[in-house]
């Protein structure tokens, strides 16, 4: 088996898209999926996740110029975890998905 994610959601926010060094583009978004299930009394359940998803290259030129927030989207791509030290020293952990397919769905 080998590390693919695939998530279909909606975009939380416009796309935060940088121009770094050589003219690489790095995109980040977050991308809210839903669930609905239903409790054995019948109450109806619904659980929306966040999850924070990085692209870059064309990938990333495909987010900076179709996709706003409230769009859904369709990625794949792999999870990656990494970790920082804020501005107090404090270590920071994130996980994020690393996408590089993108399909817009939807209008």
């Amino acid at each position: 088996m080998k590390n693919t994610v695939q998530l279909i959601g909606h975009v939380g926010q416009d796309p935060e898209v940088k121009s770094l060094e050589g003219g690489k583009k790095l995109a980040n978004i977050s991308i809210a999926t839903n669930e609905v299930y239903y409790k054995e009394n019948g109450d109806k359940v619904e659980k929306t996740e966040w999850h924070r998803v990085s692209a870059w290259g064309k990938t990333a030129d495909i987010i900076e110029k179709y996709v706003t927030k409230g769009k859904e989207i369709a990625i794949e791509g792999k999870l990656t975890h990494r970790s920082y030290d804020d501005k107090d020293g404090v270590k920071r952990f994130i996980t994020e998905v690393v996408a590089n397919e993108i399909l817009l769905l939807g209008k």
